[in-house]
């Protein structure tokens, strides 16, 4: 197939913190050395920030150096925190607040803010673009470009006007040949390029496998007396038990509204457990329910978290290419932050591809400079605090993290590594306790299609299903008669289903639900489902997000 081919110097895929952040500094850097660098940002959301989903409370020293005059500059953070509390929920009704002692020094957010990200990435964006920086949205990469010597030169975008048959419509374009010097991947947790890089140049045969989280958001308005704004109130325990571990928040930001969330590792073991069930009970403790109640809720929104830390983080440079923020995994979960982190990766991968450039290199030597920067020393300070919890659970593993960070400093001798992959943790289902959830009120909890509704999702209907089976019999002989098939649960869209047609069962896909959390491509325990970009601009449409 012909294609048309567009070439620079420099290509970002995903324009999220890290890679608008990578595309902001080569330009940055390129002007100061009075150079002329061509840099193209692909896209797949409609716009930037449709696909942006985050708590999220910012810090703020990545920003700061990359934009010292940012406030001058009417950056979108409005919200500096105030109020910082932790509570642990005890049971379903009752709970109290941690004492600040008893929390991990990584968890106080004095000096930083509460943000929609999805508008920080489109203030990000209006900056690249000032900088000269080329951004195209409503463009999916779908395979990387490799040539005869194993070095990435780019990506091709998804063909649009495809069928469900995969037949050419009336309105077929096929996709662009996007080639450049160096590509950057920072599509977001388990990209799905960056997937199959670390794959076929074994960039992670050295390190403990990657762990994820599902995070749930929703945006509510609620009544003035009930507001406060600047407040973060951070929650451990309830609805979670031993078969799962992880946290909750709620964020108040401005013009009476709040953020609020569940956080669930996907290492747990329950194959009953829904984890969007999970959240919407959660709301209704009366530690949240008191700050929602008489509210409106009018955004929602899931994703999947690369939390694995350190000990998980494959390496990010490659022949033609790196890995940055979230496709690689810089998170800090002892911060529960990964913006800070992820901008700095993709500046760092700036200076590292503008020095290649300048040597005509074929490789940026990325991490020299990664450990070299406080980005590593704040990952290597908190490389304990996810796996700890995997291993040893909330308690004990929460303790250790707490050891760690206040009494060590991060400077803990030991290391602590979780080697099982979050797709192999499931119990069976014949050893395990199913769940009686309560059904949804409609005030504080709702069902999934009309929170899908919320997302803004759009998908064109009649095109190849991008959620792809390896083999359509392992949902029904496995996965159902081993595990009640628990992708029915875990999605957090109404994507799966299982329909009894004649006496047989299949797994139903409803494509056009998917909000690209990405979270059936990482739990499915037989890891038979792939997760592919569907036609640019299809999915979710966070408006602040």
């Amino acid at each position: 197939m012909e294609r048309d081919c567009m070439e620079f110097d420099v290509l970002v895929v995903g324009a999220g913190p890290s890679g608008l952040s990578a595309a902001c500094r080569i330009k940055q850097i390129a002007i100061e050395n009075e150079q002329d660098i061509s840099v193209c940002v692909v896209e797949k959301g409609s716009e930037v920030g449709a696909h942006i989903l985050s708590g999220a409370v910012f810090e703020t020293r990545s920003l700061d150096e990359l934009f010292p005059d940012w406030q001058q500059n009417g950056a979108p953070l409005n919200t500096p925190v105030t109020q910082d509390i932790t509570c642990y929920l005890s049971s379903e009704k009752a709970g109290y607040q941690l004492p600040q002692w008893a929390v991990p020094n990584t968890l106080h957010n004095k000096g930083n803010y509460i943000i929609s990200l999805g508008n920080l990435c489109r203030w990000l964006a209006s900056q690249a673009e000032l900088l000269g920086v080329e951004i195209y949205p409503g463009f999916s990469a779908s395979e990387p470009i490799i040539d005869g010597e194993n070095r990435v030169c780019g990506v091709v975008t998804g063909d649009m006007g495809l069928d469900k048959s995969g037949e050419q419509k009336s309105n077929f374009e096929p996709g662009i040949e996007l080639r450049a010097k160096f590509t950057l991947f920072s599509e977001g947790a388990r990209g799905h390029i960056g997937k199959q890089l670390i794959k076929s140049y074994k960039l992670a045969e050295q390190q403990s496998p990657q762990h994820y989280a599902i995070g749930f958001k929703e945006l509510w308005e609620i009544p003035a007396e009930q507001h406060q704004q600047g407040l973060v109130l951070h929650g451990l325990g309830w609805p979670l038990t031993r078969d799962a571990t992880g946290g909750s928040y709620l964020y108040h930001l401005e013009g009476n509204q709040v953020a609020v969330g569940l956080i669930i590792d996907l290492n747990y073991s329950n194959p009953h457990l829904s984890p969007f069930e999970e959240f919407q009970r959660f709301k209704h403790h009366p530690m949240i329910e008191q700050y929602l109640k008489n509210g409106k809720r009018i955004s929602y929104g899931a994703r999947a978290i690369t939390k694995g830390g350190l000990h998980s983080l494959p390496t990010q440079q490659f022949d033609g290419g790196l890995l940055i923020g979230c496709d690689a995994g810089t998170l800090n979960a002892a911060k529960i932050k990964g913006t800070h982190t992820a901008m700095k990766s993709g500046m760092i991968a700036a200076e590292s591809v503008f020095e290649a450039l300048q040597n005509h290199a074929t490789s940026a030597d990325y991490q020299t400079h990664f450990e070299q920067s406080w980005l590593y020393q704040e990952l290597y300070q908190a490389r304990n605090f996810s796996t700890g919890i995997h291993r040893f659970g909330a308690m004990l593993g929460g303790g250790l993290a707490l050891v760690e960070q206040n009494v060590l400093g991060g400077k803990a001798s030991w290391n602590v590594r979780c080697e099982k992959p979050d797709h192999q943790t499931l119990s069976l289902v014949n050893t395990t306790q199913p769940i009686d959830y309560p059904k949804p009120d409609g005030v504080l909890s709702f069902d999934r299609l009309s929170s899908v509704f919320l997302s803004n999702i759009f998908h064109e209907e009649n095109q190849p299903c991008h959620l792809q089976l390896k083999s359509e019999r392992i949902p029904i002989e496995q996965n159902l008669a081993l595990y009640a098939e628990p992708a029915q649960r875990y999605c957090p869209a109404g994507v799966y289903e299982i329909v009894h047609n004649d006496n047989q069962s299949e797994l139903q896909i409803n494509a056009a639900n998917c909000i690209h959390c990405k979270t059936c491509d990482i739990k499915d325990p037989s890891q038979n489902i792939t997760w592919t970009p569907p036609e640019g601009g299809g999915g979710p449409n966070y408006p602040n997000m």
